[in-house]
């Protein structure tokens, strides 16, 4: 009769682990996709004399950023879901989602002093402010320094 409650107590405890299981599965899914691991290579640029190319190999998009006169590429940045295009003018960034470059003027004087792009942010520190962007929403924010 040993035999009996020892089998039901772990039927109980195999019920009880089957059904958090699909809840831990789903949590530790969650945690790598918020915390970038799953983030695929989407965009890439391809610079000409008076343009810049986006290409979103995810959406099979083209986006063209056109210089302006007298304006120079000074620094590019690119991760895997947004790209930041620095210049003398603006600051340009493009996202996985944007759906197309969204640029940024620079202030006058202001100097670059920092940036950087990770999975669908990017980050700009100038002498003035400091400016992100989200390349899921498409939007600048910025403080001043």
């Amino acid at each position: 009769m040993t035999g009996a409650p020892r089998c039901s107590s772990y039927a109980r405890q195999l019920a009880r682990l089957l059904r958090v299981l699909p809840v831990i599965a789903l949590a530790m899914l969650a945690a790598g996709t918020a915390s970038g691991h799953e983030v695929e290579k989407a965009l890439f640029l391809v610079m000409e004399d008076d343009h810049v190319i986006a290409s979103n190999a995810q959406t099979g998009q083209f986006f063209e950023l056109d210089l302006k006169a007298k304006e120079e590429v000074l620094e590019t940045i690119v991760s895997s879901g947004v790209a930041i295009v620095v210049t003398n003018q603006r600051f340009a960034a493009i996202g996985g989602f944007s759906g197309g470059w969204r640029s940024l003027r620079r202030m006058a004087g202001e100097e670059l002093r920092s940036a950087e792009a990770q999975d669908y942010a990017a980050l700009v520190v100038t002498s003035s402010r400091i400016i992100s962007f989200s390349g899921r929403t498409g939007s600048w924010s910025h403080t001043t320094r």
